[in-house]
Formats: structure tokens, C-alpha cells, sequence
């Protein structure tokens, strides 16, 4: 009996470790909290290896860049997109829509979910008599929510248009735990003939995510019996992020384009695992590449996540990346776009299959 119920507590610890545990009365940063965000959104970007917060010209830039929601070519935007993780455990959806108040300003509404659901709450499984009782298994979900609001401007200076995403978190795991959140990103966008080049400073003021726990005796016995401390209610703050991009469009005999960008992630929290690392300042560089004929049909790719790894023989590093592709088609105002992202190691099945669906709409006319 003691071993069955040591594998009950296992069984649902194994979540819970990770979605309670290392929250502290005391506010704090973390490297990587709110990481559902960090995710992307739009097959577009996904397949460029996200790298696109210079040449974003579309709602989604209310993600990516917000100085480019002036660049939307109509008058309304829906953009919707789904993906899956984990061999479909974890599901990522995005839904947003933007519209262009005249001929200088834009506004974008974005909602994006990640979340875990039906996992099983087996603490319950074994009442206090020691007897299996399957019918006391219940399930929960674990979510990550977030809203955004974006605006975004053209300057005086020609080119030139700057943007901001206000963002509200909610994240839910069962009925175990919540924290609301706040956070805004500035971002900036300047085009010059083919060039481009982007600026987005994410959480911008920190964001601030408050925490709060409500855990049963029974939960509370999980922690104790696998010597792990309980959860307080307390202040997760993310730190500020700096991405710089450049791009630039190529036209080869009219209807073939081709544009590469290039993009720094520039982290100030620390030394972390990228291919350029400091203390406090580390460099993550990610490139891509969109091919496109006639504004019809395009190809992606990209690489990015440099790491550094420790050699499976020897005591040295390598260098290891991830590369992503994907491809699009776009017809009178309908856009569908495919990317297949996170394949550097498919022996540990990490690839994912994103869609997307763009819609863009004038305004009828009078």
C-alpha cells in the first residue's frame, strides 16, 4: 500500500513541481518566467526562426513589433493560429485582430492561450483508511492567458512609426494556484528604400505577475512527503529584454523577392545558454529567410536557439541550433501559412506543426 500510494503522490507531483514549486513571499526575478510568451505566434515568424520584428507588417506585429501595425496593407485584420506540444500535451492558440483608425494609426486586439489540460489529480486517489478509491481521481487544467492591446503610430520623420502592447496575464492551474499580471512593450519600427529595421524593448517596465495559492491539506501532505517546500504567495517579476532587427527586400526580375533578417536577442538578467554569454548582457542572434513569388506563394526558413552543449564524447562544446521552415499562400486577402519549427533534435520528437490564418478586409464602400 505504501508504494502505491508513494507512486500516487509521484504521479501528480511531477506537475505540480513544476507549475507551484519556487515561489517565494518575497518578489523576485526570474530568467525565464512567463515563458508561454517567448513561445511566438504566426506560422510567418515561426518559420523565419522568429526572426521578423523588422519587417512585421501585419496584425501579428501587435507580438512581435507593435511600430509595425501602420505597415497593415487593409483597413481590418484577423489572424488566428493553433499549435501543439509535447506529442499534443500542450496546446498554443492565438486569435487577434487589428484595424487601422486612419492613415497614420493602427489598433490591435491579441489573446493568446497556452495550456495543459485534463491532468490527472490523483492526491485524492487514496482516502484515509488506505483504500483505492479510482472514483476520486479528478482532473485539472493548467493555462496561461494573456491579452493584449496595441497602438501604433506614424512619426513626422519619414519611415519612421513607434507602437506599444499593454498586456494583461492570467495564469490558472486547477484550483491550486493563480496570478494576475501587467507588463507593456515598446517597439519601434524605420524603413529606408529596401531596407528595414526594427526595435521592440519587451517588458519594458518588468513584468509583474502576483501570485496566489490555495492548497489542500492533502496537496500540502505532497510537498512534505517529497521534501519540498510549499508554495507562498508572492511577486514574480520578468525582466526588461532588448531585440534589434535588420532586413532587407530584394527584387529579382519583378516578381521574385527575397528577404533576410536578421535578429539579436539581448538579454540583461545574467549569463545564460546562447551563443554570445556574459554577466550581465547575453547575445541570442537568430536569422531568417522568406522567398516569395509574386506575393503569391512563399517559402520560409530560419535558424536560431544557439546553444552550447557539452560533446556526448569529450570534455569539450558545440554549438547546436534549431532550424524551422515553412511555407505560405496568400490570395485576395486570405493568407494560410504553415511552419514546422523546433527540429534540431528529432530523435526527441521536439519538431511542431504550426497554422495559421490570416484575413485582411477593407472597409465597404459608402
Amino acid at each position: 500500500m505504501n508504494r502505491i500510494k508513494s507512486f500516487c503522490y509521484k504521479t501528480i507531483f511531477a506537475v505540480l513541481i513544476g507549475l507551484l514549486a519556487g515561489h517565494s513571499s518575497q518578489a523576485q526575478s526570474r530568467k525565464y518566467s512567463n515563458a508561454f510568451l517567448s513561445i511566438g505566434v504566426g506560422a510567418r515568424s515561426m518559420a523565419m526562426a522568429k526572426a521578423t520584428v523588422a519587417s512585421v507588417n501585419d496584425v501579428t506585429a501587435g507580438y512581435w513589433n507593435p511600430g509595425g501595425l501602420t505597415q497593415m496593407e487593409k483597413d481590418y485584420s484577423i489572424g488566428l493560429m493553433h499549435s501543439e506540444y509535447f506529442a499534443g500535451i500542450a496546446k498554443y492558440d492565438y486569435a487577434s485582430f487589428g484595424l487601422k483608425l486612419d492613415d497614420k494609426s493602427a489598433l490591435a486586439l491579441s489573446y493568446i492561450r497556452f495550456g495543459v489540460d485534463d491532468i490527472p489529480n490523483t492526491t485524492e486517489l487514496i482516502d484515509n483508511d488506505g483504500n483505492v478509491n479510482y472514483d476520486r481521481i479528478t482532473s485539472f487544467s493548467a493555462i496561461d492567458n494573456a491579452f493584449l492591446i496595441s497602438y501604433a503610430r506614424n512619426t513626422n520623420i519619414e519611415g519612421l512609426s513607434i507602437g506599444g502592447s499593454a498586456k494583461v496575464i492570467y495564469r490558472k492551474i486547477g484550483d491550486f494556484a493563480q496570478s494576475w499580471g501587467f507588463g507593456l512593450d515598446i517597439g519601434g519600427r524605420y524603413e529606408k528604400k529596401n531596407w528595414k529595421f526594427g526595435a521592440l524593448l519587451r517588458d519594458a517596465t518588468s513584468t509583474f505577475n502576483s501570485w496566489s495559492y490555495s492548497l489542500s491539506d492533502r496537496m500540502k501532505e505532497v510537498f512534505q512527503q517529497t521534501n519540498n517546500e510549499l508554495p507562498e504567495n508572492g511577486l514574480e517579476i520578468t525582466l526588461p529584454r532588448l531585440i534589434l532587427g535588420v532586413a532587407r527586400e530584394f527584387t529579382i526580375k519583378e516578381k521574385f523577392h527575397v528577404l533576410p533578417e536578421l535578429n539579436f536577442d539581448l538579454t540583461f538578467d545574467g549569463q545564460r545558454n546562447t551563443l554570445i554569454q556574459g554577466d550581465p548582457l547575453s547575445i541570442d542572434p537568430y536569422f531568417g529567410l522568406e522567398v516569395s513569388y509574386d506575393r503569391l506563394v512563399y517559402l520560409r526558413g530560419g535558424v536560431g536557439n544557439f546553444q552550447q552543449t557539452k560533446a556526448e564524447v569529450g570534455d569539450h562544446k558545440v554549438t547546436t541550433f534549431m532550424p524551422s521552415a515553412g511555407i505560405g499562400l496568400s490570395l485576395k486577402g486570405v493568407t494560410i501559412d504553415y511552419a514546422l519549427t523546433d527540429i534540431g533534435d528529432q530523435s526527441a520528437a521536439l519538431y511542431s506543426n504550426v497554422f495559421s490564418l490570416k484575413i485582411d478586409l477593407n472597409k465597404p464602400e459608402k
